[in-house]
């Protein structure tokens, strides 16, 4: 299509006449980024002042920032979970939005052990929509073409639950996913997935991931881009061909479908599109019977541009092995968002995986930041001494955290995200996502800080008192190394009775356990989603936690500050514990995990 040569964006040409309003609204956006958050603000608190949450606060219908920011304390989950927890048990007065809560969206975070719920009105999913339609038109500028050929993006739905009130809980993707909003996107040739619907929506993780993967491999040579949400899933795309390759060969060479996949839907649908290609199952059979998999991306999908996969925070671990599969391809991140709210998108998504910086879109809420550690939270929760700073107020260079105002009802909330400042796109500013706050392990989607991993240490030494032995010191670390990745605890026992000492299998025994206490989202990952391996403690000599000590010491740790890390990957420290190690346990069973909250 022609685009109209009075229409251009300082981004840089578009392809389209449809991406030219894409760009020109970015630029309109960040262009007047304190005054679009001046309104945001205004029309939150303006919708919402009759809520209960607001009234409490006695602002008396005031909509300017100098009011909301005197009266409104800064909050955690922890904070507001009584009005969200009497809304899901079905009070459905205006607690905290004047609008109906729709639904609640479950976030990868937890609290007491159980997914946040996060509150969602109808009119979001348009907001999401609308951040959504930005992406493409932004990636064109980079990558020309796209509407040649097709995206294999590896897509799934989650498990979802009712709250005793009878809303749904669910993660955001799930809902999208459902949403008409998805199922029934208008065509555009820049963005078409390989993937039908049907598969996508399917329940069964199996059944989803072999359609998924069917459809990619028939449609090999029209795949441009590969993606899938986190890094971690793309890599467990990868090894789910390693596992299944000749099953997928067979079915593509008599043109029938596996029947292990029964749902009816995808039956349905795969029955229109299956043809018996034995060029294409002999190639298949040729590529994946090679003991070499490195490159396997680019050697069956020749014409891929780039991988569409989150790799910044704790995914970023997952870089060497994206490298490796792929040849080396681009690693695009292209949006940032969470269960709370949708965030913003990167408008270089091109750059290396190291310089991703997301450029905050001031129309999706009202942003706060509060900066790092130069400062405490008094006990009001008001924000002095370190005063919060608004969007376009932040400083390049410096960190901070996020607190947020949305329109489904969270008032300055603390996401617990620090991010750094990069620098700015109009008065926008872009940011460098560093990590979130606490979180000691991640594989997944999964959060595991230092209080949990020592609750779940705890409960598992207890297995230990009837052998008179106790663990002396532990650490972890997150392998990522194995597909899907797993937890690994280090512990060195004192053992009173070496003639009663804990067999192999109470040490099994013991990693169950601690899996037994870790979150729900973490038992999720493990029983439903296949997305983490079973846990492991590798045990080590005795004494090897006071050559850890000497060896932090003689890289210049105090004595008398040193602390033993809980978490570590530091590649000599990791080489230290590992030559000590004088057994090794896994979880024999899966941890208990309903979809029910406990």
């Amino acid at each position: 299509m022609a685009v109209d040569s009075t229409i251009s964006s300082p981004l840089g040409p578009p392809a389209c006449e449809k991406d030219a309003k894409a760009l020109q609204f970015i630029e309109e956006m960040t262009r007047n980024a304190d005054t679009v958050q001046e309104r945001v603000l205004a029309e939150i608190l303006s919708r919402n002042a009759d809520t209960e949450y607001l009234k409490r606060f006695k602002l008396g219908g005031a909509a300017d920032t100098e009011t909301f920011k005197s009266k409104i304390p800064v909050i955690t989950y922890e904070d507001v979970q009584p009005e969200i927890q009497r809304i899901a048990n079905g009070d459905r007065s205006p607690i905290l939005s004047a609008h109906p809560i729709s639904e609640f969206l479950t976030s990868s975070g937890t609290s007491a052990g159980e997914r946040k719920l996060m509150p969602t009105i109808k009119e979001e999913l348009d907001r999401r929509q609308l951040l959504y339609s930005l992406l493409v038109p932004v990636m064109n500028l980079y990558v020309p073409g796209l509407d040649k050929g097709k995206g294999l993006y590896f897509l799934f739905v989650k498990s979802e639950t009712k709250t005793p009130g009878g809303l749904l809980a669910r993660p955001v993707l799930t809902s999208y996913y459902k949403s008409d909003h998805f199922k029934t996107r208008p065509y555009d040739p820049y963005n078409v997935y390989t993937s039908p619907n049907e598969a996508i929506l399917c329940p069964d993780s199996f059944q989803s991931m072999y359609t998924q993967m069917l459809c990619g491999l028939m449609e090999r040579n029209q795949v441009l881009r590969l993606g899938a949400v986190f890094a971690s899933g793309l890599l467990r795309a990868i090894r789910f061909l390693q596992l299944n390759w000749p099953e997928l060969a067979h079915d593509i060479k008599i043109g029938s479908l596996n029947s292990r996949i029964t749902d009816p839907a995808i039956r349905d649908c795969m029955i229109n599109v299956m043809k018996p290609d034995p060029e294409l199952a002999s190639f298949l059979t040729q590529e994946c019977s090679k003991e070499d998999w490195e490159g396997i991306i680019t050697r069956i999908w020749p014409n891929t541009k780039y991988l569409d996969v989150i790799v910044t925070g704790a995914m970023a671990q997952y870089i060497p092995t994206l490298n490796y599969y792929s040849g080396g391809l681009p690693l695009a991140c292209t949006m940032y968002a969470s269960s709370e709210c949708y965030f913003g998108l990167n408008l270089n998504p091109m750059c290396k995986p190291s310089e991703v910086s997301y450029t905050i879109m001031p129309n999706m809420a009202y942003f706060e930041f509060l900066p790092h550690e130069s400062g405490t939270m008094n006990l009001s929760g008001f924000d002095s001494p370190a005063r919060l700073v608004d969007l376009a107020d932040v400083e390049v260079g410096k960190e901070y955290e996020l607190v947020i105002t949305t329109y489904a009802g969270l008032y300055r909330y603390r996401v617990g995200d620090i991010l750094r400042v990069t620098g700015f796109h109009n008065l926008a500013p872009q940011f460098h996502f560093v990590r979130r706050k606490n979180v000691l392990l991640s594989i997944d989607s999964d959060k595991t800080d230092e209080a949990e991993l020592q609750k779940a240490m705890e409960n598992a030494s207890k297995l230990l008192t009837e052998f008179n032995t106790s663990v002396v010191e532990y650490t972890s670390y997150a392998d990522t190394k194995t597909i899907p990745g797993h937890y690994v605890i280090y512990w060195e026992l004192f053992i009173k009775d070496s003639s009663n000492s804990p067999s192999h299998e109470v040490l099994n025994r013991c990693c169950l356990e601690m899996e037994e206490s870790l979150n729900s989202v973490y038992r999720q990952c493990r029983v439903a989603d296949h997305s983490i391996g079973p846990l492991e403690i590798r045990v080590v000599k005795s004494g090897t936690f006071e050559e850890l000590m000497d060896y932090a010491i003689s890289r210049g740790a105090s004595i008398n500050q040193y602390k033993v890390p809980r978490c570590v990957n530091f590649t000599p420290i990791m080489e230290l514990l590992d030559s000590r190690v004088v057994s090794v346990h896994f979880s024999q069973d899966l941890p208990h995990w309903t979809p029910k909250r406990r």
